[in-house]
């Protein structure tokens, strides 16, 4: 039997393909619609899902979600008048912050005891509230400090300082005294009370005269206290180096502070004090003072350009001329005869004596 193919393909038309494989790809698919259950393609179907969406990975998101927790409702916050329960009370160790702080002020050093000074210097004696201490560079600042703000008279009235002076305790009762004790009367005696010390510098730190690289002035220790002047309730101001003020009363506040204090300097003693008297409580060997302050007179009166007017009762110029006249009438020495020798007219001096 002789075969071929050409004689195969007379005798089977269909090629492999187009008679074997589409038949069985097509019944397949008929079997997998038929026999798969129904639930799931009804559920899809009401979802409005196609079926086959559990092939991209929806079904993963969906277990997912369904794996997550229940949302947790969390406690109402504890209220603050609450009493402590035992989760409050600090472990064994542990401070409180008020054992906190008091722990802390215990470290802390606590300040000195008031000096006797500080003690005396009194509400009723002066305004002077204590600062804290100051230490600078070269001896600068000092201890025991207070800020003068105002001298309280015996009879509770203040005095201000203006401005504020910045002293040593011992300084600011020094001030104290003096003004209570001396400056008070004087402004008595001239009918008034005094109402303000002008301050014209206290502390600060620096040389002797404002010299640079001079020795540390008593204002650079806050023992010093430069004063201008001292004013009355009356309006009048005794200013201690104005001439115009009376000599009498700028002496007697000379004898006052070079009673008192160690240093005075005013105008005449270094041309740096011209303007106003320096005070300070130096402290030198015996007690040695220095006192250089001159109260100098008024300034004179300057006399005026033109001469003054001829006086109603001096006497006429006529009388004045005969007189002359008659002066040289006198007949002259006779031959021999010598005539005595006159005398030059002397002009007298005033002089004027200088407490």
């Amino acid at each position: 039997m002789n075969s071929s193919v050409e004689k195969a393909s007379r005798k089977w038309p269909c090629s492999g393909s187009a008679c074997g494989e589409w038949p069985m790809v097509v019944v397949a698919a008929a079997l997998l619609t038929f026999c798969s259950p129904a639930a799931p393609a009804e559920a899809a179907r009401k979802s409005g899902q196609a079926p086959w969406s559990d092939l991209f990975g929806d079904s993963r998101s969906k277990a997912r979600r369904a794996a997550l927790p229940a949302p947790v409702p969390l406690p109402k916050p504890r209220p603050a008048d609450a009493p402590p329960t035992g989760s409050d009370k600090p472990a064994a160790g542990e401070q409180t912050p008020a054992e906190a702080d008091k722990a802390a002020e215990q470290a802390a050093p606590a300040p000195p005891p008031p000096t006797a000074c500080r003690l005396a210097l009194t509400e009723e004696i002066a305004i002077a509230p204590s600062i804290p201490d100051f230490h600078g560079v070269g001896g600068c600042g000092g201890e025991d400090l207070v800020r003068l703000e105002a001298v309280v008279l015996r009879d509770k009235r203040l005095v201000s300082v203006k401005p504020a002076a910045i002293l040593r305790c011992a300084m600011a009762s020094a001030i104290a005294d003096w003004i209570r004790a001396d400056m008070a009367p004087l402004a008595a005696s001239l009918g008034s009370v005094v109402s303000d010390l002008d301050n014209f510098d206290s502390f600060e730190c620096r040389g002797r005269n404002r010299v640079v690289g001079a020795r540390l002035s008593e204002h650079g220790r806050a023992n010093a206290l430069d004063v201008r002047a001292l004013k009355l309730a009356n309006g009048q101001s005794i200013s201690l180096t104005d001439r115009t003020v009376p000599r009498e009363l700028r002496e007697r506040v000379l004898y006052s502070v070079c009673a008192r204090f160690s240093t005075v300097l005013g105008p005449g003693s270094d041309g740096y004090h011209e303007d106003h008297i320096h005070l300070d409580l130096m402290e030198r060997r015996n007690n040695y003072k220095i006192c250089q302050w001159n109260v100098w007179d008024p300034l004179p009166q300057i006399a005026p350009l033109l001469p003054a007017e001829r006086p109603e009762e001096a006497p006429p110029r006529e009388v004045a001329a005969k007189s002359d006249a008659a002066k040289s009438d006198t007949p002259e020495p006779a031959a021999g005869e010598t005539r005595p020798p006159t005398k030059p007219p002397t002009k007298k001096r005033r002089q004027s004596q200088r407490f």
